[in-house]
């Protein structure tokens, strides 16, 4: 859906400005919640000592590998994506502004369960990493870039040659409408097994860590 809205935007009269605001408004909620969510990632990390962070980030990319694959069960039985817009907010979008666009990329953003997981999942992996804070903002900015690369391919395609564009666009379009439910259901497959398996061995690395520290601890009290 997030690649179908922009195609669908670049049909309508001033395409390219508008599909570019849906763009920025969903990029701008990212930004946010990075500035909001990173901070308190860092410091429930410092609170902690740092020796929480993978604690973290496995669990919630464990949540995420688990909301995926609920998301296939979902799909398989035709139900509707959570995070797809209302049918009539399909039906105005070639008559939108670009005004409305942007919030509407916004507000997906903001009200989409599947993209807050997403991206705290991201932030903690990247808090995890311990990369400093200059190396941890650009990374989180690739991040962002690389999560809606998709998006904005077809908008820097018709910015730079509109006409041959089109046409390819069109296809593209047709052939994601026409397959929506199979990609649905293998993307969430490919991410779903293996956010859930990189979650569960980062909490079982984490069990195992922490039973030695405790194991290591109980044995230096006794020979006090």
């Amino acid at each position: 859906m997030w690649i179908l809205i922009p195609l669908l935007l670049l049909r309508g009269a001033g395409g390219v400005f508008k599909a570019a605001a849906f763009a920025a408004g969903a990029t701008t909620v990212r930004v946010l919640q990075g500035i909001l969510f990173g901070r308190v990632c860092r410091t429930a990390t410092a609170a902690m000592g740092g020796k929480e962070a993978d604690l973290i980030a496995s669990t919630l990319l464990l949540v995420l590998g688990v909301f995926l694959l609920i998301t296939i069960v979902k799909t398989w039985g035709k139900g509707d994506d959570p995070d797809a817009p209302p049918p009539r907010w399909i039906t105005m979008l070639g008559s939108v502004s670009a005004l409305t666009a942007f919030g509407i990329g916004a507000l997906l953003i903001a009200t989409g369960m599947k993209q807050w997981i997403f991206t705290l999942s991201a932030i903690a992996v990247i808090n995890e990493a311990q990369l400093g804070q200059e190396l941890s903002i650009l990374t989180y900015i690739f991040y962002i870039i690389a999560a809606q690369s998709l998006m904005l391919t077809p908008i820097i395609g018709s910015a730079l040659a509109p006409v041959p564009s089109a046409k390819i666009l069109e296809r593209v379009r047709g052939w994601l409408e026409r397959n929506n439910r199979v990609i649905r259901i293998v993307i969430s497959l490919i991410f779903g097994v293996w956010f859930l398996s990189k979650g569960t061995t980062g909490l079982l690395a984490h069990g195992h860590r922490m039973g030695i520290v405790n194991h290591l601890t109980v044995k230096a009290d006794n020979n006090q």
